[in-house]
């Protein structure tokens, strides 16, 4: 790999993390003891860091180190190529101790799968390479002010025998701990390229400008391009993509599933312990605990017996996309596994919103003190559940079973 990035303190925004080495993993379940001993960490400050709005660079830099960001590479490249079953459960674990922990290295998932898809064979190798050594890819897609979120204004031109690149994005998730910053572009031709830019580049500047209620530490903020130059090496022709059968949008969709369900789960602990230890029982109730009132006691079996079937099709969403990946994909298995996920996400959606706010009802007025910061649930809940609208899965669901109406490609199905 050429020229390492630069060090830097986290304060430093327009130059490129740190580059620490970072561990291989072997198998599936080294990544899930990666995930559970990041998980166990992450616990302990997530509160605080949400009330604070302090980012979790230590954390970041723990799921690099551990070798979390590189499972997903195939082992033809050196990586340990992971099921998508262990991909979802991984973020799952991690989401449950910190959904923004859990957000903020997804898109380098979904931008692994483009690459994997659409890059030339120099491309994969040089990229890949890279995040098996540690580097991290950001997220630079979508734009404000635009007629939806597949429209862009972004430009990439030629300069000689490289590109430059300029725009301006917003919701750039994982941007501001990336070394590469993948920036979605229109071309000469109109046509839309990605774009890996070093951090550090000249006209590259990221704004730490998030203001969302929830997910309070993703730094899901401004991306400034002004004519950033671009190696021809790392401009990838994604719009390929729209050619070909896949399953990127599935994959993509199945880590944001699993981010909701770890919600949904810590939401749901939260309340069982709030309601065994701090909250007292309703008058009428006549029962010395909160925890023995039935109505309480009815609404959390409520409760997990949801979160249980969520999780169940999340599980079998995660073998699917592997039964397709197993094998060409076609229309047909490329649909079967977008139906799939997407019926995995309606119900992590619903119980993750469900449960955080079922929190303070059954835990009591108390819950609602600051002090706790239970309503970081609710609000992670809500602001990261708004990244596509669940009424549309129905939808989908209900146009391919009735219909035979095959979903649209894209990374939100």
């Amino acid at each position: 790999m050429s020229s390492q990035p630069t060090t830097r303190l986290p304060s430093d925004t327009d130059s490129s993390p740190l580059l620490l080495p970072a561990r291989v993993l072997r198998n599936d379940e080294e990544a899930l003891q990666a995930a559970r001993e990041l998980a166990e960490v992450a616990r302990q400050q997530a509160a605080q860091r949400d009330r604070q709005r302090k980012l979790p660079w230590a954390e970041i830099e723990q799921f690099t180190r551990s070798g979390l960001g590189s499972i997903s590479i195939p082992k033809a490249y050196g990586g340990p190529e992971v099921s998508f079953v262990t991909i979802a459960e991984v973020f799952r674990l991690i989401s449950a101790a910190d959904p923004a922990l859990g957000q903020i290295p997804q898109n380098q998932f979904g931008i692994l799968q483009l690459v994997r898809l659409t890059a030339t064979e120099p491309q994969k190798q040089r990229i890949f390479r890279a995040v098996l050594d540690g580097w991290r890819i950001g997220n630079a897609g979508p734009e404000r002010g635009t007629k939806d979120t597949l429209t862009l204004k972004a430009r990439i031109t030629r300069q000689g025998d490289d590109f430059s690149i300029s725009g301006e994005k917003f919701y750039s998730t994982g941007a501001l701990f990336a070394h590469w910053v993948a920036v979605k572009a229109l071309d000469d031709d109109g046509r839309q390229r990605l774009a890996f830019v070093r951090r550090g580049s000249p006209g590259l500047r990221i704004v730490d400008d998030w203001s969302g209620f929830g997910q309070r530490t993703t730094a899901s903020g401004t991306v400034l391009l002004d004519q950033v130059p671009v190696e021809a090496e790392l401009v990838v022709d994604n719009w390929r993509q729209r050619d070909v059968p896949n399953i990127q949008g599935a994959a993509s969709q199945l880590i944001q599933a699993a981010i909701d369900a770890g919600i949904a789960e810590a939401a749901i602990d939260d309340a069982i312990s709030f309601v065994r230890e701090k909250s007292r029982p309703w008058i009428e109730a006549k029962v010395e605990r909160n925890s023995d009132d039935p109505y309480v006691v009815a609404d959390i079996g409520r409760l997990k017996l949801d979160l249980h079937a969520a999780e169940a099709l999340l599980r079998r969403a995660a073998k699917v996309l592997d039964e397709v990946n197993a094998g060409p994909v076609d229309a047909a298995s490329a649909a079967r596994a977008s139906i799939a996920v997407a019926e995995a996400k309606v119900l992590t959606t619903e119980i993750s919103l469900q449960a955080s706010e079922k929190l303070f009802e059954l835990a009591g007025s108390r819950a609602s003190l600051a002090e706790f910061n239970l309503d970081r649930h609710w609000r992670n809940a809500r602001v990261h559940t708004l990244h596509d609208p669940v009424r549309w899965k129905y939808h989908a669901v209900g146009a391919y079973y009735l219909n035979g109406t095959l979903p649209a490609r894209h990374s939100w199905i």
